[in-house]
């Protein structure tokens, strides 16, 4: 939480664009009324690089647009130094983002299900659960304090869809939908991929998701199973 009282929302993905396509309308909704927002990516997702770019040159046009998002959100974005395609799931990443979890002090984690057809998200998966207990355990001594995020919340997302069930809807409002449409079409994958539809797709998305809630537009994250589990002292 930030000194005037406001929330800090880090949301983690594998790649560049996965947590903008994925939790951007709750961020850009999040932002509007104060909160603070992190994106994080921990690799740049640089290896669907369009014909006309080298693998290099479109890792560098990737940390512009996530700069260029979190700009937009008034928030901040952190990347990575590894290669998509190949995020280790070591020891040396899970502090690293212990270190970067205990400096910006969010009150929740947002990142991905546990399932996925890319091995950088079920990877990213287990390191923010590691990097949550590594940066809450007072402990663990590290340049900063401790600080406990909330969660992780998982998001959703059409590569991470096995096993995947709806836990808890969250409301995009209308002015919330139309900045994250604005930031989202910077990043160009999400406009001109020839092999899938993201901004068109997560757009309809969060209004489907939206009329199920009775809401305009809504995204929605899960849990762990151990998570859901309320008691109840009376009906």
């Amino acid at each position: 939480m930030t000194q005037d009282g406001k929330k800090v929302i880090m949301a983690i993905g594998g790649h560049i664009g996965d947590a903008e396509l994925t939790c951007g309308g709750v961020l850009a909704t999040a932002s509007l009324r104060g909160d603070h927002i992190v994106t994080v990516a921990l690799t740049g997702g640089e290896r669907g690089n369009p014909p006309h770019m080298t693998v290099e040159e479109y890792r560098k046009q990737k940390i512009q647009e996530a700069e260029t998002f979190a700009k937009m959100l008034g928030g901040e974005a952190v990347v990575f130094p590894y290669v998509d395609g190949e995020l280790p799931e070591d020891d040396a990443v899970k502090f690293m983002l212990c270190d970067v979890i205990r400096k910006y002090k969010p009150d929740v984690l947002l990142t991905h299900w546990k399932n996925s057809m890319h091995k950088d998200h079920e990877a990213t998966h287990r390191i923010v659960k590691d990097a949550q207990f590594f940066a809450g355990l007072a402990s663990i001594e590290r340049e900063l304090p401790a600080h406990y995020a909330a969660g992780p919340y998982y998001a959703e997302n059409w590569e991470d869809s096995e096993g995947y069930v709806p836990y808890t809807y969250v409301e995009v409002t209308p002015e919330g939908f139309d900045l994250w449409y604005k930031a989202i079409s910077t990043h160009w994958f999400t406009v001109h991929s020839t092999s899938f539809h993201y901004r068109d797709y997560y757009a309809t998305l969060m209004k489907m998701r939206g009329y199920l809630c009775r809401k305009e537009y809504a995204e929605t994250f899960t849990v762990e199973e151990i998570e859901k589990k309320q008691i109840k002292t009376s009906f």
